[in-house]
């Protein structure tokens, strides 16, 4: 078997592929943080203002929108920034062959209210290459994602009542 390695993307070569758009050079969003390029990663920045109360969850739409090709996929992290402030965005991973605008689920962990303006960057992306292009890249539900935020797509209960059985209900659990 052949020796792979895991390769994240230099700032020079996401810009290249053109994975996103817009694709900015580095520089301070409207709170001082950075935001576009950095050395091997992008911080995304927000398309709306947002006001994070206490302990609470919301969703949110990226500026930028991507598209992957099959033998690239991307990491979304926290940017350190605003987690030293208690702001938490769920990691995701956005697969090879992924096109549209990322929803990004942000929590805010502070007893304090914090508001983002709108292009605030809100979090990091970290870009890989796969040891080859998929074969089956990403066709999913939230493919061609429009530039608003879109809250979970879920397939309809099997149960006639919605109501999911607990654990002791369910067959093979004996």
């Amino acid at each position: 078997m052949e020796e792979t390695f895991m390769t994240v993307l230099s700032r020079q070569t996401i810009r290249r592929l053109g994975l996103l758009t817009p694709c900015l050079e580095a520089y301070r969003d409207p709170i001082g943080n950075s935001a576009g390029l950095s050395v091997a990663s992008y911080d995304l920045t927000l398309s709306h203002a947002v006001e994070l109360v206490p302990y609470t969850f919301i969703l949110a739409s990226a500026v930028e929108r991507f598209s992957l090709p099959a033998n690239v996929t991307a990491m979304v992290h926290d940017k350190s920034s605003l987690a030293r402030r208690g702001i938490a965005v769920q990691n995701t991973l956005a697969d090879a062959g992924f096109r549209g605008y990322l929803t990004l689920e942000i929590t805010n962990h502070s007893a304090a209210t914090i508001e983002l303006p709108e292009g605030a960057a809100i979090a990091q992306v970290v870009f890989h290459f796969l040891d080859e292009p998929s074969e089956a890249p990403y066709r999913g539900k939230y493919q061609d994602q429009g530039p608003e935020p879109v809250g979970a797509k879920v397939a309809r209960s099997p149960y006639p009542d919605g109501d999911e059985p607990d654990e002791r209900d369910r067959p093979g659990d004996e």
